[in-house]
């Protein structure tokens, strides 16, 4: 994507972040919806080109946005495509492929969430191998002719249950809904995306009171700037901390609350 796409899948990806940082944001359910909002605008191709349009009042658009899909799928999915559309799209095509990859990345997120990140992408990885060596079955996975049923019976029948849930999902999008792609090109942009996902680290942050954007950014700003890698914040709140913040990366514990404070305090008069 170039100029104003590259900068509206940005501030998606951000929004993205943000939700599935919110415990009560399920991420699996969330990919599903936006895949099915993919789905929705690589089908109407008009409604893409309403939703895109310059010359329309990115409020207008939210709104018919939000119209559309209230009852058809949660409203975190709901939030985020509103907030996509009120960005200025390049082509109305990007819309669609920045919606794809936010489902993409939202199943990564949840397979991270779940500690498998590493499984699912090295089982991507295996897979794209496996079709490359095997004629008959790319042919099988790429059949124009196919039905999509019958695609995902033989996906689910090589994969369900010796692959990651989420690495089934993912293979079972690209293949019935491979939108013009190469089947080895789908698997070589979903690799790269765990890869991507895969690179930040993620630091553990409980605080007494919600932090706000600035304190977010700066917190995950020198984080990054310790550790040298980008870093991915999951937010908690629990008043019993009373004050600071509580930080957790991999098996290092940064404690800077006022309750932790109190504590060394009480061992020092006990000593």
């Amino acid at each position: 994507m170039n100029g104003a796409s590259r900068e509206a899948l940005g501030n998606a990806r951000s929004s993205l972040d943000a939700l599935t940082d919110t415990p009560s944001v399920d991420a699996t359910k969330l990919a599903g919806d936006l895949a099915a909002v993919t789905a929705l605008l690589d089908r109407e191709v008009s409604l893409r080109r309403v939703l895109t349009d310059p010359s329309q009042p990115g409020e207008a658009k939210a709104e018919l946005a939000g119209r559309l899909l209230t009852g058809q799928v949660d409203g975190a999915a709901v939030d985020l495509v509103k907030g996509m559309v009120r960005s200025r799209w390049s082509q109305s095509r990007d819309l669609v492929d920045a919606t794809e990859e936010l489902a993409n990345t939202a199943d990564l997120t949840a397979a991270q969430q779940a500690g498998s990140l590493d499984n699912v992408e090295d089982e991507l990885f295996r897979f794209g191998r496996i079709v490359s060596s095997d004629a008959a079955l790319r042919s099988a996975l790429t059949d124009k002719a196919a039905t999509a049923a019958a695609k995902s019976s033989l996906l689910r029948s090589l994969l369900g249950g010796r692959a990651e849930q989420v690495t089934e999902r993912l293979v079972v999008r690209l293949v019935t809904q491979p939108r013009g792609r190469s089947l080895e090109a789908g698997l070589e942009s979903l690799s790269k995306l765990a890869a991507e996902r895969r690179s930040r680290m993620v630091a553990e942050v409980t605080s007494a009171v919600p932090l706000t954007d600035q304190q977010k950014q700066r917190l995950g700003a020198a984080l990054a700037k310790i550790y040298g890698r980008e870093m991915h914040l999951n937010l908690d709140v629990d008043p019993a901390v009373l004050g600071g913040i509580q930080v957790r990366v991999g098996d290092e514990f940064i404690n800077g609350t006022v309750a932790e404070r109190l504590d060394e305090v009480s061992r020092r008069m006990a000593g």
